[in-house]
Order: C-alpha cells, then structure tokens, then sequence
C-alpha cells in the first residue's frame, strides 16, 4: 500500500490564468506560498521561511479557480504529487515537481455567500496529468516563482 498526499494552507503568488489543453481541457497552473516559522538560534528571532509550491487545477476546477482567486487570496488545496523530467530550451534534462490539485477550499473573506458550498472536487477521470499529449503543454518552467 502506498499514500500520495499533499495538502497546503497558503496564499497564491500571482493571479491564475486559465489555458486550454489541445485535448480540450481547461488548465490552471499557479504558484502558492507556504510558510514554515523557525527560531533563529544566533539571534533568537523567530523568523518564517517561504516554501514555494506549483499547483496545477484542470477541467470545471480549473475554471473555478480562474474565476474565483486572483494573487494574494489563501487557498487550501488536497492533491498529489507528481515529478516529471522534460529537456528545457537549451536541451538540458530537467524536473519539475507538481501538486495535481484534487480538492480544493477558498479560505477567508470573500465574495461567496454562507450559503454556496465552497469545497470543490477534481474528479480524477477529468485529470490528464498522466497523459503524454498533455504533459507538454503545462510543463511551462519560466522564472521562479512559477
């Protein structure tokens, strides 16, 4: 038996946008930071170290997030872990590490209402991440962050 889970609780780096696959399927990479708070033992001072985190939504989440969250919103997000190798530009082998986004929660103020469910699932059925056709076309490694 085997678990691969993530689950992050952070804010998103910068406003989504929403592509479409050439399979038809909507895309939604974006960047979300996370914080771990450490004490300095020099100084003492407690101080936060930011952990960047790619996360990639597809199909009716894709457009949900598109829609709803824009840079700076919190974000909580269930998925998994997936680590691909491709060959960059200049045809050096490299790797990128991704949370396929399964589960999805808006966190905070906001403009939904108390009586709108904001929990949203990623059926896995929708979920290209293992397709080869598709692969390509969110392997989009420009600077950091994401």
């Amino acid at each position: 038996m085997s678990v691969n889970k993530a689950i992050l609780l952070g804010r998103v780096g910068k406003d989504p946008e929403l592509r479409t696959m050439p399979s038809g399927m909507q895309l939604v990479q974006l960047s979300m930071a996370t914080n771990h708070r450490k004490k300095n033992k020099e100084s003492g001072d407690w101080e936060d170290q930011t952990e960047w985190h790619r996360v990639v939504f597809f199909g009716k989440s894709a457009e949900t997030i598109a829609q709803y969250t824009q840079k700076g919103k919190e974000l909580y997000v269930e998925g998994r872990i997936q680590t691909q190798k491709y060959t960059d530009k200049e045809g050096i082998e490299r790797y990128s590490t991704d949370i396929i986004a399964e589960n999805f929660r808006f966190v905070g103020g906001g403009k939904t209402s108390n009586s709108q469910s904001n929990d949203f699932n990623q059926s896995s059925d929708n979920n290209p991440a293992n397709s080869s056709k598709d692969n390509e076309f969110f392997q989009d490694n420009d600077d950091v962050p994401f």
